[in-house]
């Protein structure tokens, strides 16, 4: 593995507002440069009470303004719902803001249920065009004419680099006929992860863009000085995929002891098949965690995200993950 990376959706804690998940963004992710973490990705959501990235590029541009060498991207903007010509210029402004520290992972998901679709003006069918759409953002994004009939200013000449995201088959296929970095999002819907990495790697095809496949898995950490103390705090997010899953909306939940007490046991069996490609506990525990994720997919790279409540506490459990991390590390 070369690199550990960390993402972040900007959670909003019960008890607080957006205004304190954006706060606590940029902190994180100042302290996330100094932790040893290789890129800092926030994700694109709508219509969720407990999710404040949703103006992604905005958030991307902040977090980049207040690092300094740290990579920040997108992890990622959900491509149906924007023109190719606009997020090949909000890329390429960010990249001439910040050279060589901009990444651009697509998804070609919605990003919230049918009726923000509507809101957001787009349709479901346009899913159809993601394909097309990723080859005509890679043509902004690259060397054009200054005779082509559209052009990305800023963007072109930029070679901001496109990673494709899923959870499914399709981005596989897709990340390897198109020869660009595949990043996996197992830290919520791992089931076919290793289908889809297999498919990556043995019908992934050279390119401009790069020579060999490069993985990247998504896993979920809760990291804390003792198991006792993990086990806790990862119940907010334990509380956060149960709610989720039985049509609950709301922000992040404040950690419960005994968290399983309140759950259906078909409802926890579900939670625990989502949150399959996760490690949590002490150093020691953690470090166990990963070491078995990290054998059995061989990623490039690891990204990690995490659902705790108390900000101080989800920075110390990115700071042991990064202790952690730095043993997996070929190049540290």
């Amino acid at each position: 593995m070369e690199h550990f990376s960390l993402l972040d959706l900007s959670p909003i804690p019960e008890g607080f507002e957006a205004a304190d998940a954006i706060a606590n963004t940029i902190d994180l992710a100042a302290k996330a440069e100094a932790f040893g973490y290789h890129r800092f990705w926030l994700a694109e959501h709508h219509n969720l009470a407990g999710i404040a990235s949703t103006a992604t590029v905005v958030l991307i541009c902040r977090v980049a303004a207040a690092t300094k060498s740290m990579r920040v991207g997108s992890g990622g903007i959900m491509l149906p719902n924007h023109a190719p010509l606009v997020v090949a210029e909000q890329f390429g402004t960010l990249a001439t803001m910040f050279p060589g520290r901009i990444d651009l992972g697509l998804g070609r998901a919605p990003g919230g249920d049918a009726n923000t679709v509507r809101a957001l003006r787009r349709y479901m069918d346009q899913a159809d065009t993601f394909p097309q759409d990723v080859v005509e953002l890679l043509t902004y994004l690259g060397d054009t004419s200054e005779n082509a009939p559209v052009r990305a200013i800023p963007g072109e000449g930029t070679h901001v680099p496109v990673w494709i995201l899923g959870s499914s088959l399709f981005g596989a296929q897709l990340a390897a006929h198109l020869g660009l970095p595949y990043a996996f999002a197992s830290h919520f819907a791992p089931q076919v992860l290793g289908e889809a990495l297999d498919i990556y790697r043995e019908r992934f095809q050279p390119s401009a863009w790069l020579d060999k496949p490069r993985v990247m898995v998504a896993a979920s950490a809760c990291a804390a000085d003792t198991d006792e103390e993990a086990d806790f705090l990862r119940s907010s997010q334990i509380l956060s995929f149960a709610r989720r899953l039985t049509g609950q909306r709301g922000k992040m939940p404040k950690p419960v002891k005994n968290v399983e007490a309140g759950i259906s046991p078909h409802v926890m069996e579900r939670v625990n098949e989502d949150l399959a490609v996760s490690a949590w506990g002490s150093p020691t525990s953690l470090r166990e965690g990963f070491s078995a994720i990290i054998k059995k997919h061989e990623p490039d790279e690891l990204i990690v995200t995490s659902w705790i409540h108390d900000h101080d506490a989800r920075v110390r459990s990115f700071e042991i993950t990064a202790e952690v991390l730095k043993g997996f590390c070929a190049n540290r």
